[in-house]
């Protein structure tokens, strides 16, 4: 048996909203051991919907709608599926009430479409929710045609409004699926993390385990990362762990010091812990990038402990009169060059007095570049502790745009960091 989620929402098509939702359900229905194989997205429309529903309940034995179930007209989940399955909607009476009591209790006028809420399909339960006016559904249309092929077919439905959904899933959803059988195994994965080296490299070095199939790795990649998700299903969470790990160590120890972390780590907060782990302290010199690297430092919670402050120098005069960069060093080779990137380091780490600093200088366009020095061209330098300053140059390339440019100028810039750190005693 397997699980669908269907996502209702013109607003999610035009790309207006991001589809949470779906993300969230699919963390969940792992977690409950539910395989989970196809997710739809469709717009207001009945015939549309039913069309989605018309594939989806032949190969799935669990429909997960989400959207759909508000007062308006548009709104339509309620009535396509009940009128797909040749179902009846019914008013509760107890909805009605509820509806009510909650516009009430808000002081706010209640429309009369709103009680187009309290209409359910004959025969399904009510998907309660508390904060909102939109209840869901627990409906097994087939339910005891015994020879009905899809006799198990199971849907639920939830509003859009993530935090309506997330309650209503954990306070019913869960319990109901459970009682049906689910949730006696889990499927857990760990997602591992590389930056230094491309998709097919990694892939090219660890291909042998891509045919497991317990635990499962798959590759995954995105802009300047890698990623393998290891995964496994087991009864528990320790056994799943258990056939992750020993799969896990061999991958990190063929990639070295290009894995990085797991799951939620970012670049940032691996510099974090091993700042933190060291004690010592990091200031940054930025140009091209315009406070993007100082940024992505700060948004790790703790960041405060280390990460000592900045200056954007985006023209000559701040890097002459802010960090100390030489005017002939500027004029001989030019903003964009090692020279200057090691001047800029030096200067930060003098001028705030920290353990570590970063600069970074480059071109990221779209105008500016040269045959000599086109868009992407970067340099970035890092001043240790003991005294070294050390530079590196990133060609990036101008199809990645400035904000790509920018962005993977900042992680580059931290991952440099982070080698040169695990390096020094």
């Amino acid at each position: 048996m397997s699980a669908e989620i269907i996502c209702i929402g013109t607003e999610l098509l035009l790309g207006d909203i991001l589809n949470g939702n779906a993300r969230y359900l699919a963390q969940e229905l792992a977690s409950l051991g539910i395989p989970h194989y196809y997710q739809n997205v469709v717009g207001d429309n009945l015939n549309r919907i039913h069309g989605v529903i018309e594939i989806a309940y032949k190969r799935s034995q669990i429909l997960i709608f989400t959207g759909g179930l508000g007062p308006t007209p548009d709104d339509l989940t309620t009535e396509a599926i009940a009128s797909f399955f040749d179902g009846t909607l019914e008013s509760q009476p107890e909805l009605i009430a509820d509806i009510k009591e909650k516009f009430a209790s808000r002081a706010r006028e209640m429309s009369e479409n709103n009680l187009k809420q309290a209409l359910i399909p004959q025969g399904a339960d009510v998907l309660p929710n508390i904060t909102g006016t939109a209840p869901g559904i627990i409906w097994q249309p087939f339910k005891g045609e015994k020879d009905h092929p899809q006799q198990q077919l199971t849907i639920l439905t939830f509003p859009g409004v993530p935090s309506e959904m997330k309650q209503m899933w954990q306070d019913t959803a869960v319990p109901f699926l459970k009682t049906q059988g689910w949730g006696e195994e889990i499927i857990y994965s760990r997602m591992m993390r590389f930056r230094g080296i491309g998709e097919s490299n990694l892939a090219q070095k660890v291909n042998h385990f891509f045919d497991l199939t317990s635990p499962t790795v798959a590759p995954y990649a995105s802009m300047g990362e890698v990623r393998l998700r290891v995964a496994a299903k087991a009864k528990t969470l320790e056994l799943a762990e258990k056939l992750i790990n020993p799969v896990a160590e061999q991958i990190k120890a063929i990639a070295g010091d290009d894995y990085f972390g797991d799951n939620e780590d970012t670049i940032a907060s691996v510099v974090g812990k091993l700042l933190t782990q060291k004690r010592q302290t990091i200031s940054v010199a930025e140009s091209c990038t315009g406070g993007g690297l100082g940024a992505m430092l700060t948004e790790v919670a703790g960041s405060s402990t280390y990460f000592d402050g900045g200056v954007i120098a985006y023209s000559n005069q701040v890097k002459i009169a802010q960090l100390g960069v030489c005017s002939q060093t500027l004029d001989q080779y030019g903003a964009v060059s090692p020279q200057v990137a090691e001047e800029m380091a030096k200067g930060i780490q003098q001028k705030m007095n920290t353990d570590w600093s970063i600069s970074v200088t480059g071109i990221a366009g779209p105008d500016g570049g040269t045959e000599e020095k086109p868009v992407g061209l970067v340099y970035a330098a890092i001043a240790s502790p003991d005294g070294q300053v050390k530079s590196y140059e990133f060609k990036l390339g101008q199809k990645r745009g400035r904000a790509g440019i920018r962005y993977l100028t900042a992680c580059y810039a931290l991952d440099k960091l982070r080698r040169q750190i695990m390096l020094m005693n």
